[in-house]
């Protein structure tokens, strides 16, 4: 899959790579995203420890969509 720029929305292309991706199963796809996610929440948790607080400018992660 290529990488998306911030905000471009996912192309119907893109998920039926996900999910050839997987042999037609959807619920090993999602299983797999979920899992990527949980890597990424782990992954901000870490840079916001990591981070000081002058480097950010007071701007803290968000683990959610709004």
């Amino acid at each position: 899959m290529r990488e998306q720029p911030i905000g471009e929305a996912v192309e119907n292309d893109e998920r039926d790579k996900v999910i050839a991706y997987h042999k037609g199963d959807t619920h090993a796809a999602i299983d797999t995203l979920l899992g990527d996610i949980r890597h990424l929440r782990r992954q901000l948790t870490l840079a916001e420890g990591a981070m000081s607080r002058g480097m950010t400018r007071g701007w803290r992660p968000r683990y959610d969509r709004d």
